[in-house]
């Protein structure tokens, strides 16, 4: 691993330029394949992220090395609320605080907002430290198969999730669909990019 000496990643609101990027991170932390095939997936496809709480960490090279987005979901009907996910962190910068300062950006960014509660699905030690639980989901569920020891969630405003109960469905606006050119250069962004983080890591 190298030794970082500089100044550490400047988070901000990603922009269109870091989303290849973006999605060369995740299949670099994740696998393409599986993460795709995550339930809580099937709340983003198609989706746009929420206005404003869309966040990417740039390395002192500009490159992305965190991301973390936002997203609106129905905690049953008529509940507004946030799904997040998915976290990731280059591995040259695991262990150094990137991931809690995105989440704690995250939250803080969310609550200012006046949003009521957020979801997620991910290990539970981990997202404790920021006051997640699996309490306030025990009425809810996944559209698909997932561990309920996992679904967890942080109410920003009392309350917000008190009674909750029903499916966790998508409510965020469409992403406009692509033409089969743009998917292609798409395509092409993404595999360059892949290629740069692996060389990198």
């Amino acid at each position: 691993m190298p030794d970082f000496a500089g100044p550490a990643p400047a988070i901000s609101l990603e922009r269109p330029q870091d989303v290849a990027q973006r999605e060369a991170l995740l299949d670099l932390a994740f696998g393409r394949a599986a993460r795709l095939a995550k339930t809580s997936e099937r709340l983003r496809e198609g989706r746009l992220p929420a206005e404003g709480l869309a966040f990417a960490a740039h390395g002192a090279d500009g490159r992305v090395v965190g991301t973390l987005r936002l997203w609106h979901v129905a905690a049953g009907p008529e509940r507004p609320a946030l799904l997040l996910g998915p976290l990731a962190v280059h591995p040259w910068f695991r262990a150094r605080g990137l991931g809690a300062a995105l989440m704690n950006t995250a939250i803080c960014e969310a609550a200012r907002c006046g949003h009521g509660a957020i979801l997620l699905v991910g290990d539970a030690p981990y997202y404790a430290r920021f006051g997640f639980s699996t309490a306030p989901t025990g009425g809810l569920w996944l559209p698909g198969a997932f561990d309920r020891s996992r679904f967890l969630a942080l109410e920003l405003a009392p309350g917000a999730l008190d009674g909750a109960r029903g499916l966790v469905s998508p409510t965020g606006a469409f992403a406009e669909t692509p033409n089969l050119a743009d998917l292609i250069a798409r395509q092409g962004d993404a595999s360059a990019a892949i290629g740069e983080l692996r060389r990198s890591a």
